[in-house]
């Protein structure tokens, strides 16, 4: 008996490593490769159909870069660590940063210039006075894509439109490239082209009003996000974006991510417009009677 059941605990270990090792190597092949067989239903026109309304299972609006848990995004010195910061103090765990790997394309850091990484940091150390988001700023390119909320995506043989959950955010991609934004904004100009079955969007023409998280991460007017979005399931969406701006980075830079079709039958993009819940925040100080804080 004593014999036996040592047989079977062996087999059963042999088991659970050969599928780790499976896991592993499956892990090892890259994901175009592993869905390089798949080919996604046509939407009007002939191309790949990206038709649906879709989301990130992420936490890079939180941090592009991999990261630990944390107490909160605004954080003060405490007696044996970091703390959070008084104004947000009573959020408890509901404030905190979940951990992350990342999202970055080969790990690392954003590879900043020395005075931009200072500009950073001071974000971070800033954050509550500095993030557009918590002014409800229109998120910019690419973090529209990633906000935790959903996203619409709608082709036909002649447009594509992306309509945003947050802030109610839209932008429409140009199939014809209409030439220079005629005024920098928040979202940028979008102009797409298909390469196989992957969707490619150049976008240009932003203001430096925008965040790519809320850990600081920036960028100047002169950014330009190449986006690259390719159907590698039913259900899935593999998205990459190339960052480059000469103003605040010394090389072009790289985030991929899935984006997953939402699954609920009635699902649909909701009202969150955002500007009326931040009026307090902006303007109040400015009431006849404030107030009480």
């Amino acid at each position: 008996m004593r014999t036996g059941f040592k047989l079977s605990m062996k087999i059963q270990n042999l088991m659970k490593l050969t599928a780790a090792g499976a896991v592993l190597a499956l892990a090892a092949i890259p994901l175009a490769a592993q869905n390089s067989t798949y080919r996604a239903p046509r939407a009007e026109g002939g191309h790949a159909d990206l038709n649906g309304i879709w989301q990130t299972m992420n936490e890079a609006n939180y941090d592009l870069e991999a990261h630990t848990a944390r107490p909160a995004m605004a954080l003060r010195p405490g007696p044996y660590g970091p703390v959070p910061a008084a104004p947000v103090l009573a959020l408890g765990a509901v404030g905190a940063v979940p951990p992350s790997m990342g999202v970055i394309v080969g790990g690392g850091e954003i590879p900043y210039k020395p005075e931009a990484l200072k500009t950073k940091k001071e974000n971070q150390e800033h954050w509550l006075e500095r993030d557009p988001e918590i002014k409800c700023y229109l998120p910019g390119i690419p973090r529209a894509n990633y906000m935790p909320q959903p996203f619409q995506i709608l082709e036909n043989g002649s447009q594509i439109f992306f309509a945003y959950q947050y802030d109610g955010a839209v932008r429409n991609v140009y199939l014809k490239d209409p030439g220079p934004a005629p005024v920098d904004s928040w979202m940028g100009q979008s102009v797409g082209h298909w390469e196989g079955e992957t969707l490619v969007i150049d976008v240009t023409g932003f203001n430096d009003s925008t965040w790519f998280d809320r850990a600081g991460d920036f960028h100047s007017d002169a950014l330009h996000v190449t986006e690259r979005f390719t159907r590698t399931s039913p259900d899935i969406i593999q998205y990459e974006a190339t960052i480059e701006d000469p103003n605040v980075f010394t090389k072009a830079w790289k985030i991929a991510m899935p984006l997953y079709r939402r699954q609920e039958a009635n699902e649909r993009l909701l009202d969150f417009k955002c500007v009326e819940f931040v009026e307090e925040l902006l303007y109040g100080k400015w009431r006849k009677h404030p107030l009480t804080q």
